[in-house]
């Protein structure tokens, strides 16, 4: 009895083969069916390989492929803009942004007057085009400190500490965002920079003071130079207007008195001809003009007859005036 009891309880070799291979067949079903159907979301890219070996790249969506290992997905985030922070770390960003110890190795710099500056920026990138980016570089992350890092030290290095601060930011912004685009592309990264922001651009704390004393009286330089401006707008415009106007008057008046000295020039010559015809007339009638013009203007006349012995009455002439 028990020898029958092991012989029904023992499976065959046949079956127990049978068994296994129906149990592989369903692991490889099951994996096939999970493994085969996958999703891109909106902001990604499918990037699929065949074998290890790059082979296309699916947009959003459902999408099948063969089961693995034959064929694998990566879904890079094309659409989201990346970000590194350099000489500084933002631990809680928000309304009240929480930030990390300074990283000076990252923020000193040389400018290009020896001066040095503590140098703060951002750098922000997207993935445009995502095979190039997965299979191109090995650490795209390092990559992209190593370049920003270079670049940045080059531009600083070719200005100075005041226009590295205030003049020079913009312009310093775009050239280290050309210069790391080109770069990238050389490298076919697969890379591309959307914005570069320089930060805050301190002097270091040991010189900060000796700094300072500069910056105030870089700002007094200034002050004093648009004061004087002002005072240059104020007054030379006000001088050239009156030396204009003097000018005008001037020349008014040297017409006037050219034209007075021509009006009397011609009177005299067509007094002188009227007196060579007839010079009784003419000499009467000019002494009569001339006391016409001078009579008006006294106060008191005398007239004295010459052949008159004694005393002359007094005739007051205009007294009634």
């Amino acid at each position: 009895m028990d020898n029958e009891q092991i012989y029904y309880r023992t499976i065959p070799p046949v079956k127990l083969i049978r068994y296994i291979i129906l149990v592989i067949l369903g692991v490889f079903v099951l994996t096939a069916l999970t493994t085969s159907f996958y999703t891109v979301a909106t902001d990604e890219k499918g990037v699929v390989t065949r074998f290890g070996k790059f082979d296309r790249i699916t947009e959003p969506g459902l999408h099948f492929k063969l089961p693995a290992p034959i064929e694998l997905v990566q879904q890079p985030q094309v659409e989201r803009i990346f970000k590194e922070e350099f000489g500084f770390k933002t631990l809680q960003a928000g309304v009240q942004s929480k930030f990390g110890a300074k990283n000076f190795d990252e923020s000193l710099m040389l400018c290009g007057d020896l001066s040095v500056a503590q140098v703060e920026w951002i750098v922000q990138y997207k993935i445009s085009e995502a095979d190039k980016f997965l299979f191109n570089i090995r650490n795209p992350r390092k990559m992209i400190r190593d370049v920003s890092e270079a670049v940045m030290r080059n531009v600083v290095g070719d200005s100075s500490v005041d226009e590295v601060l205030t003049s020079r930011r913009a312009e310093i912004n775009i050239q280290v965002k050309e210069r790391m685009q080109q770069i990238l592309k050389l490298y076919q990264s697969g890379i591309q920079i959307t914005d570069v922001i320089l930060q805050e651009v301190n002097a270091p704390d040991l010189v900060k003071p000796a700094f300072d004393d500069v910056n105030a009286a870089e700002q007094d330089k200034d002050r004093y130079i648009n004061t004087a401006r002002e005072d240059y707008n104020k007054v030379i415009p006000k001088a050239r207007g009156e030396a204009k106007q003097v000018i005008k008057q001037a020349e008014a008046y040297a017409i006037d008195r050219t034209n007075t000295a021509l009006g009397d020039a011609n009177r005299f010559l067509q007094t002188w001809t009227e007196y060579k015809n007839s010079k009784d007339v003419t000499r009467r009638r000019l002494y009569l003009e001339s006391m016409n013009r001078i009579l008006p203007k006294l106060e008191k006349k005398y007239i004295i007859d010459s052949d008159v012995k004694g005393l002359l009455p007094l005739m007051n002439i205009g007294e009634g005036k």
